[in-house]
């Protein structure tokens, strides 16, 4: 199995390349308990990504590395970009099997590829598909934290976006399997739960009585007392509800730390992207969440060199951060996806658009170092990831003067910095 950095982890003789976000995360997990299951021998399951044209580049060179490492495996490629061009990968002749997203998260297919009776393409109309289905897992390999899927599917449609495409429309979890299966989690010993999906905060719109997202943190928060952290994955800010803002406030177990899904700090490129919010609403959100949970930090989807960006447009791009107080930067330099409507609009060079990418970076970095000096002197509960290795409440990196055990808690005092990680003593 493996993270959002693509190292492989093996299940029994059968390794899972996970490439892209939490969501492929989740539901590589998936994918490795049906595996087990119907007995899938000596194989790699390549889950990809699609997000940008460099990810489908990933990927292609993922499969020729795995090839030439495991010449006799049966090689298997699911995921976004899978199920966007499949005949793309069906082609290539280091590939056995191409699964669609749909299928991926069915008992079935794996059943059929360890039979032999699979087909080389099984990828079906992603758009057909209505309904997503809670799939209880035990575990990610560690303790420390588990992703759980509470929706898939997008049905907004940014013109630089190709994912509704491969995820297909958006539909909920109920929240009575979300509650069992954190349940679950924590039974096995979790302290931190993430909820993922596509687009998170349009959960429930399909789902009887239309239950929000903030109702679904409150519920499990509620009826899993056990669980010491929760935290939310990418949330779309104009669509939060007052559920959501109530639990903000009222719930310590509600990480104070939210990843926001702002692409531009310009109106005008905000308009061409066919976002819902413009720069003002962006600026409001973060201020009423601070009002609301003072020691709230926010990090940020970002794109430099969107289609027709001038540099005065990316100059609001630019000072966004500091508008907004962002924190943890996601900076992505535009890449054209063919079949999107921004990749019929006027390019920005190539040049440009790196040199833009670059300085927001710088920008992040400038502002991520602010926030770590401001946590000298304070105390922080870190969760360990590692032996000497965790996270603060707010995903802040942190160094710890003594080992303890992957999943544990410990309570230590900042002490300083690299401008990358926080230093810390444990104080209990």
């Amino acid at each position: 199995m493996t993270n959002e950095n693509g190292a492989v982890r093996a299940s029994s003789d059968v390794s899972i390349i996970t490439l892209g976000c939490r969501l492929n995360t989740y539901e590589s997990e998936v994918m490795r308990g049906y595996a087990d299951k119907a007995g899938l021998e000596d194989a790699v399951i390549i889950n990809t990504c699609a997000v940008t044209g460099e990810a489908v580049r990933q990927a292609l060179q993922t499969i020729r590395r795995v090839r030439r490492e495991r010449p006799d495996a049966k090689i298997i490629v699911t995921g976004c970009a899978a199920q966007i061009e499949p005949e793309r990968f069906a082609e290539i002749g280091a590939v056995d099997h191409v699964i669609g997203n749909g299928e991926k998260m069915q008992a079935a297919t794996f059943q059929a590829l360890a039979s032999g009776s699979a087909g080389r393409m099984r990828v079906n109309d992603i758009m057909s598909v209505k309904e997503t289905a809670s799939h209880m897992i035990g575990g990610f390999g560690t303790r420390t934290r588990a992703y759980v899927q509470v929706q898939n599917g997008c049905d907004h449609r940014c013109t630089f976006c190709i994912i509704p495409y491969g995820r297909g429309p958006s539909r909920s979890v109920a929240a009575g399997e979300i509650v069992g299966e954190i349940r679950k989690l924590v039974e096995n010993g979790y302290r931190e739960v993430v909820l993922t999906g596509v687009d998170i905060t349009s959960y429930g719109r399909d789902l009887p009585g239309q239950p929000t997202l903030g109702n679904l943190v409150r519920r499990i928060l509620k009826l899993v007392p056990e669980l010491a952290r929760l935290r939310l994955s990418s949330i779309d800010q104009v669509e939060v509800d007052d559920e959501f803002w109530r639990a903000l406030a009222e719930e310590e177990r509600l990480m104070p730390h939210l990843h926001l899904s702002m692409q531009s700090g310009d109106d005008m490129v905000l308009k061409r992207m066919k976002r819902r919010h413009l720069r003002a609403d962006a600026i409001s959100f973060c201020d009423k969440a601070r009002k609301v949970r003072s020691d709230v930090v926010f990090g940020a989807d970002l794109i430099a060199g969107f289609p027709t960006e001038t540099v005065a447009m990316f100059e609001n791009t630019l000072d966004l951060v500091s508008a907004c107080g962002l924190t943890y930067l996601h900076v992505f330099p535009f890449s054209p996806r063919e079949g999107t409507p921004a990749a019929k609009m006027p390019q920005v060079t190539r040049r440009a658009v790196k040199e833009r990418a670059q300085r927001l970076r710088e920008e992040g970095d400038v502002a991520l170092r602010a926030f770590l000096d401001a946590q000298t002197g304070r105390e922080a509960e870190i969760l360990l990831e590692k032996s000497q290795f965790g996270r603060t409440q707010h995903f802040a990196e942190t160094n710890v003067d003594v080992a303890g055990t992957a999943g544990g808690m410990l309570r230590a005092r900042i002490t300083g910095n690299d401008g990358r990680r926080l230093r810390a003593e444990v104080v209990s």
